[in-house]
């Protein structure tokens, strides 16, 4: 029988590659991709309970394949450039390209499937692009792109006639229908919806990787979860002030941060979680707790009373709330 392995994000288009490449008796192992950018960023356990649900119906084995350190390197440098915003698209899917064929040579299978369409991505979905991602991760005629195959040239399990091409289809363009309609055929009443995509696109996530990378050359996998997280302020060089915007932001600043970190609360109010990470100055706790103060329920008060935690020290001061000038000066902001 012959075997395959598959990119699988989880959304519709990566399933019905899938479903389609299987229902030539072909056998399938998924691969997902972790990149702390999108599927389990804080929580792998959670995303793979969750791709293995989606998975499970359909009768496919589902992997997780951590790519953290190697995703971030190309985020730094990326030999093909950025999409709008901090997207390394091209970069990104040869990574995940020759990734894959670790995994094709390890368990002996014979291609390579994504459930990418033609033109339905700007940068990596062109008609250009896909031979020269193949060619750089090393993969020419071994990668099968089932939803557009019959607009490429045949490849290598097809012309070895692994896959029946009559039976692959002509998908093109941004239009959800055709993947609508398969996925009727195919009795899928149940399945994920488009998401918003890559957050490298995201002009504010984009716009705080960017300036957290010209201050931390070396971020770590937390710098990276809280980008995602609450209101950034930039105090000085690696010195960072962020105020969460609700409970589910609170919670994720409380189980990231280290115990080199400030914690601070406004203790009887409504009140963001707010925390200092890097080398702290001199004035910056102050300031952390006037930011605390401006954003918590008792911001109409002169003077706010702000809990200061470090470790196990534990000690409150005084804050008069910020001012609007304070924090537009100090907030990092798209460009």
């Amino acid at each position: 029988m012959p075997k395959a392995i598959a990119l699988y994000s989880g959304g519709l288009d990566s399933i019905l590659a899938i479903l389609v490449v299987m229902n030539q008796g072909i056998e399938v192992t998924a691969v997902t991709f972790l990149t702390q950018i999108g599927c389990g960023v804080s929580d792998k356990s959670s995303c793979h309970q969750k791709l293995l649900s989606a998975a499970e119906p359909f009768g496919f084995h589902v992997i997780l394949y951590d790519l953290s350190e190697k995703f971030i390197d190309v985020v730094k440098n990326p030999r093909f450039g950025y999409g709008k915003n901090m997207n390394p698209c091209l970069d990104c899917k040869i990574l995940m390209l020759r990734e894959a064929k670790k995994l094709m040579t390890e368990r002996n299978a014979d291609f390579i499937v994504t459930g990418e369409v033609l033109w339905q991505r700007p940068m990596s979905q062109r008609r250009d692009s896909f031979p020269r991602i193949d060619r750089e991760a090393g993969l020419q005629g071994y990668v099968l792109r089932p939803l557009s195959a019959k607009h490429l040239k045949p490849t290598i399990p097809e012309q070895k006639e692994l896959v029946n091409r009559e039976r692959l289809y002509d998908f093109s363009g941004r239009s959800r229908k055709p993947q609508m309609a398969l996925a009727a055929e195919f009795g899928l009443a149940d399945y994920p919806q488009p998401a918003g995509g890559c957050l490298l696109t995201d002009p504010i996530y984009a716009s705080r990787l960017k300036e957290l990378l010209m201050n931390n050359i070396d971020p770590s996998l937390k710098d990276l979860t809280l980008l995602r997280t609450g209101r950034h302020f930039r105090v000085a060089g690696n010195c960072k002030i962020i105020v969460g915007r609700n409970e589910k932001e609170n919670e994720t600043i409380l189980t990231t941060a280290e115990d080199a970190d400030y914690l601070l609360t406004v203790e009887g109010f409504g009140s963001p979680v707010t925390l200092i990470k890097g080398e702290v100055p001199a004035g910056t706790v102050q300031l952390a707790a006037s930011l605390c103060a401006r954003y918590s329920d008792a911001r109409h008060l002169p003077a706010v009373e702000v809990t200061v935690r470090k470790n196990e020290e534990v000690f409150k001061i005084q804050a008069t709330p910020a001012t609007d000038s304070v924090t537009e000066d100090l907030r990092i902001q798209p460009q």
